[in-house]
């Protein structure tokens, strides 16, 4: 890695950040989702924009060069994830790839779904942590899924250069998950509780798989609730589908069918204008396209056929995903080199440095006021499925327009404070600005605000949502501290 003359710096003794003009990395994206597993590898370039030091290595080149087989996720008998059979998957798909661990620079481990929920997700995620330190590893709940199937499958790219907006809808395993994008960005997402395996069966068409929501839709639709084990009718299932196909397309038309409310697993659609174009994703939107015809012993065929009659009968504009079972595996990571400014604050620099921490990005700033500060605050972390004060670590990212003048600075780390009340009781705050305020806000929130907890705040540093960031020592010397981004690639 030291051949020639690139200039790197050291984020600490482990880790080397390059910033020549050009990196080449190998990426892999691992999915771990309620139905099925997969992973995808790829090869990036990225290419330094500008030819100082703090100008952002940008993706140029992208080519996808392997695809593993898509698995159903293996669980135990005690419903807890496999992580025997899992590895074992996943150091085949490696092999298939031609790869070994070391070969891979980078990538992202994403659990989505039911599997995010087993008792030992976490330690599953954590298992690629470990091994590698290499991987940004998250659980995903069904807010921030729904943001990573828009833009996996290409709706947020679609919604670009129109004034209607556009409904990604994902179908999966387990849950069907909306978001509406516009002018290339995710405006609102929600979820509910239907999917293609609330109900499963054999070869012999016996159920082997019977979800608590599956039983309520079947309920619901006024079909006669089987048990596990009995045999199900293709007439049957017929119904349960097309019932199902009618609910989601209900849904986009702006419309609340009954007993609706009990099914959502966020807050509903504020949305009630109905939506003209459809980007399908998940599992089930590769019957929806015509790309799988195989069945699985589900509702994956038969419930696409019926979503594409129902929204064909209501005129919808089906647009083709990117990605349709991929849309939330992440293929790579992107990694960008930047430096802080000069006026970093640090009531302790031991934390340092800090590795992979999930970037909240606050947008929706229109004045300088502390409400709304608080409120879009709020809002970032509810779109990453992040409590307003979880124990989850993160980095608190905001675009700041309004000058340096006290007034507007003390409401902004009035808004902080009130939208993360845990920083009064130690918690550990960590802010990134784009602004040259980092010195001041650091002084404001610790002596003004008796903010109790560790403060790392640093300027002049762009983020957005979806990145994940290493922060390095302080280089002494010029007072600043080394920033790797790395950001999830969609495109």
């Amino acid at each position: 890695m030291h051949e020639g003359e690139e200039d790197h710096i050291h984020l600490d003794e482990d880790a080397v950040a390059y910033v020549g003009e050009r990196v080449d990395l190998t990426s892999v994206g691992v999915d771990i989702g309620s139905s099925t597993s997969h992973l995808v590898f790829s090869k990036l370039v990225l290419e330094r924009q500008g030819k100082r030091l703090s100008s952002r290595y940008a993706v140029t080149q992208r080519e996808i060069i392997n695809r593993s087989p898509i698995i159903f996720t293996p669980y135990t008998s005690s419903g807890q994830i496999d992580a025997p059979a899992l590895g074992l998957f996943i150091a085949e798909s490696y092999g298939g790839a031609g790869l070994g661990p070391e070969d891979v620079d980078g990538g992202a481990v994403i659990m989505t779904g039911e599997a995010a929920l087993r008792e030992n997700a976490r330690a599953v995620v954590d298992l690629f942590s470990r091994e590698s330190g290499k991987f940004v590893c998250a659980t995903a709940g069904p807010n921030l899924e729904s943001l990573l199937a828009a833009h996996g499958s290409g709706a947020a790219e679609l919604s670009l250069g129109s004034e209607e907006p556009l409904l990604n809808v994902d179908i999966g395993g387990g849950t069907t998950k909306f978001a509406v994008c516009h002018h290339g960005e995710v405006s609102e997402t929600a979820a509910i509780h239907l999917g293609a395996r609330l109900i499963a069966w054999d070869q012999e068409d016996r159920i082997v798989r019977l979800e608590e929501a599956g039983r309520r839709h079947i309920r619901v639709a006024g079909l006669a609730l089987p048990s596990r084990g009995a045999r199900v009718s293709g007439e049957m299932l017929d119904r349960l589908a097309d019932y199902m196909g009618r609910y989601i397309v209900a849904i986009i038309r702006g419309a609340r069918p009954d007993g609706q409310e009990g099914f959502w697993i966020t807050p509903a659609l504020r949305s009630k204008d109905p939506f003209k174009r459809i980007v399908f994703s998940g599992g089930v939107a590769e019957y929806t396209y015509g790309h799988e015809t195989r069945e699985f012993g589900d509702l994956g065929p038969r419930l696409a056929a019926a979503v594409r009659r129902h929204a064909e009968a209501a005129s919808l504009e089906l647009l083709e995903p990117r990605e349709a079972i991929r849309a939330t595996c992440i293929g790579a990571s992107q990694y960008t080199v930047q430096l802080s400014g000069d006026t970093i604050f640090l009531t302790d620099p031991a934390p340092l440095p800090l590795r992979s921490v999930p970037v909240v990005a606050v947008a929706g700033i229109s004045e300088p006021s502390a409400k709304q500060i608080a409120h879009a605050v709020r809002q970032a972390m509810s779109r990453l499925d992040l409590g307003d004060d979880g124990d989850q670590r993160f980095a608190l990212a905001l675009k700041w327009t309004y000058g340096a003048d006290y007034k507007s600075l003390r409401e902004l780390c009035t808004g902080i404070v009130e939208a993360l009340p845990g920083t009064k009781d130690g918690r550990p705050l960590l802010l990134v600005m784009d602004a040259d305020i980092a010195g001041i806000i650091g002084a404001l929130l610790q002596q003004e605000f008796q903010v109790q907890g560790s403060i790392v705040c640093i300027d002049q540093v762009q983020l957005r949502e979806f990145d994940y960031i290493d922060i390095g020592r302080v280089l002494p010397a010029q007072n600043v501290v080394p920033v790797v981004v790395k950001s999830l690639v969609f495109h």
